[in-house]
């Protein structure tokens, strides 16, 4: 199931109308995702390798009876792993062709609110980057998690 087709993106809203992401730390930059993909928040806890995954899978976890990837974003994004993850968002099922899957990242921060005035199209073309989220004073890479796993 595409999220296309579902979940508008934030330049075809109407005008004035915000959009609601989840803010995260990757390194020492901040990302963000559209809250409409994630399910829940939980620790990072001990995870089981799985022989042959792809190089971004981390393991799997059990996460109340159901088996859940955990992909590191920083190598699906080509970031150094610099920093220890502690957090794992756990995305809809529904949104991700593949199952359950979680992201572990550094901390998650907040939810906030987007307008599409606050929105800049990303610097380089690439579809896992919906746009560049300007800040007072920092700057926060809107990440487009199914675009950024279709090749996981």
């Amino acid at each position: 199931m595409s999220m296309e087709a579902e979940t508008p993106a934030v330049d075809d809203a109407p005008e004035g109308e915000t959009v609601q992401v989840l803010e995260f730390a990757l390194n020492d930059e901040t990302y963000c995702v559209d809250i409409e993909y994630v399910a829940e928040i939980v620790d990072r806890t001990e995870l089981t390798n799985v022989p042959n995954a792809p190089h971004a899978v981390e393991g799997v976890m059990d996460l109340r009876g159901r088996t859940t990837a955990i992909v590191n974003p920083k190598t699906l994004l080509g970031l150094a792993d610099a920093a220890e993850s502690k957090r794992i968002v756990i995305f809809n099922s529904d949104t991700v062709d593949d199952g359950a899957t979680g992201w572990v990242v550094d901390e998650v921060f907040q939810v906030v609110r987007v307008t599409p005035g606050d929105v800049e199209a990303p610097p380089f073309d690439d579809d896992s980057i919906r746009g560049v989220v300007r800040r007072e004073e920092e700057l926060v890479i809107w990440v487009d998690p199914e675009a950024a796993s279709a090749g996981v």
